[in-house]
């Protein structure tokens, strides 16, 4: 997978309530009408983003710095991407539940949204990824049933079904957060995501991530201690305010 985010658009200002800052944490409901099989994914979907916030949010600041395995892309650079991705399915889902298209945003909108995101304090840069991975949390989780077939259309791409962006949206948060080369990687992956049956080009974007290394290429920092937790109140860097 390469720069551009399985969702397949750059993403937009983004424009829900508490986006602008932290996103409220609150208990989000599936839609009744959401099957079995997209509840599964959907909770593969948290269960992957909470591991990748997990690891984000201990890597020091000179290793956010650092290159990551995607060349010419720095750790942080990745995180600001992963967190667009989440922005621009988000808008897609938006404009399924309205039934109208939304466009997103000019090469050169997203190009400055990457170069902001990748110059945020870590602090922020984690507080940004989790922000984001709950806004489309919301809206998924409430999209009706019959709206999961509709169409969406990206430029560059054939329309697919709303239904796909919940499975690009998986393959984003895993293959990225192999691409960090901070310690996780394809063995590390969950079974149900490396057998999954991926259409192109989402199958050789996972096969790629094989050849990886098991390890960081260079010794990382230790990891910055985690910030303290309380009983009772979320955890930093933990988008569903648990762990």
């Amino acid at each position: 997978m390469g720069p551009r985010s399985p969702g397949g658009v750059p993403a937009r200002e983004r424009r829900l309530p508490g986006r602008a800052g932290k996103f409220s944490r609150l208990r989000v409901s599936y839609s009744e009408l959401v099957d079995t099989a997209q509840r599964e994914l959907s909770d593969q979907i948290d269960q992957a983003t909470q591991r990748l916030l997990d690891r984000a949010r201990v890597i020091a600041e000179p290793d956010l710095r650092a290159p990551s395995l995607l060349p010419g892309w720095t750790r942080a650079r990745v995180l600001a991407h992963v967190a667009l991705g989440a922005d621009a399915m988000r808008e897609l889902l938006a404009g399924v539940r309205d039934g109208r298209d939304r466009p997103g945003s000019s090469a050169e909108a997203h190009a400055a949204g990457l170069d902001q995101g990748e110059s945020q304090r870590p602090e922020q840069l984690v507080a940004d990824l989790a922000d984001s991975a709950m806004a489309l949390r919301t809206v998924a989780r409430q999209l009706p049933g019959d709206r999961w077939q509709v169409p969406v259309r990206v430029p560059g791409l054939d329309p697919f079904p709303a239904a796909e962006l919940l499975t690009r949206r998986l393959v984003e948060v895993e293959l990225h957060h192999s691409d960090l080369g901070a310690g996780y990687g394809s063995a590390d992956w969950p079974s149900a995501f490396a057998a999954m049956d991926l259409p192109e080009p989402m199958r050789s974007w996972r096969e790629t991530r094989l050849g990886y290394p098991a390890q960081p290429q260079r010794q990382l920092t230790p990891p910055r201690p985690p910030a303290p937790w309380n009983p009772g109140r979320p955890l930093p860097g933990s988008w569903l305010g648990t762990r």
